[in-house]
């Protein structure tokens, strides 16, 4: 809704008289919102993107272009993107049917053109973006995306934004390595297990994380420690040597989260990972 004011000016005999000032408004035939499909994102993700607009006027609106800023954010004297548009993945919608796909300009910005929106009629643009090396995970990060509709029968352009936030919770992987190699018959085996998050929340007790093996060879007179501390059997894992079976009581192991870190000069973030280290050892049955 756009207001404007007006004020005549009477003029007699050489005097000037100005009325009072009027205030009107110009209701917008064109509304627009801009949503996510799904409001958080993680690494290597894709975020699905709707532009859609509603035409209550009498006649449609042409040469409509909408503009994606891809969350530009200033970073010194560069503009870094989060977010990269996904080839070949925009469908253009009007009145609910499927359209030829508009012209795209991959940008950054990013730029849908010659789209028309009928009288009393309605688009929706559905559109990907990939999760770039410029986008943050820290906790309390975001990324802000906004579009920018223009188009005849577009007094003023309008602006739509979205905000979207990187997933809060553990994100874990595990690894594990054998020692020695070779082993001589009823010598010493180790195992180590580490565990990395690369997520942006710790992994506590609540989530109940939990390392299961089934030792072949089966070994003997186990030694089992968490991050240099010794563990005790029955309490923080069970173990039945006749069939090799290991099982960490769930909740005992615990990973810090990521730490992240923006590089200074290219601005592109990296993850140094939260880190735990179960160790197992015992003799060769």
């Amino acid at each position: 809704m756009a207001q404007f004011t007006n004020q005549a000016q009477l003029s007699y005999n050489g005097a000037v008289v100005n009325s009072n000032v009027v205030v009107g408004e110009i209701l917008e035939a064109l509304s627009a919102a801009k949503n996510a499909a799904r409001e958080t994102y993680a690494t290597n993700d894709t975020v699905t993107y709707t532009v859609s607009a509603v035409n209550t006027g009498a006649t449609a609106v042409t040469g409509v272009t909408v503009e994606d800023d891809l969350g530009g954010y200033l970073f010194g004297a560069d503009t870094l993107y989060p977010l990269a548009y996904v080839d070949g993945s925009v469908l253009l919608y009007v009145n609910g049917v499927l359209q030829p796909a508009p012209t795209v300009t991959d940008g950054p910005p990013l730029v849908f053109g010659g789209i028309t929106i009928p009288a009393g009629g309605n688009m929706v643009l559905v559109y990907e973006a990939r999760v770039t090396q410029f986008a943050p995970f820290g906790i309390d990060a975001s990324i802000v995306n906004t579009a920018t509709l223009t188009g005849n029968g577009i007094p003023t352009p309008i602006t739509v934004s979205e905000t979207v936030t990187p997933t809060q919770a553990p994100d874990l992987t595990i690894t594990k390595s054998i020692e020695p190699v070779p082993v001589t018959d009823n010598g010493t085996l180790t195992y180590r297990f580490v565990i990395r998050n690369f997520g942006n929340t710790a992994a506590d007790v609540s989530d109940n994380v939990s390392v299961s093996d089934l030792f072949d060879p089966a070994l003997d007179n186990l030694t089992v420690t968490f991050n240099g501390a010794t563990w005790t059997e029955g309490v923080e894992y069970t173990y039945t040597a006749t069939s090799g079976q290991f099982t960490t009581t769930p909740g005992q192991i615990t990973v810090p989260a990521a730490t992240y870190v923006q590089d200074p000069e290219t601005g592109a973030w990296s993850v140094d990972p939260g880190v735990a280290t179960l160790t197992v050892s015992g003799t060769i049955l």
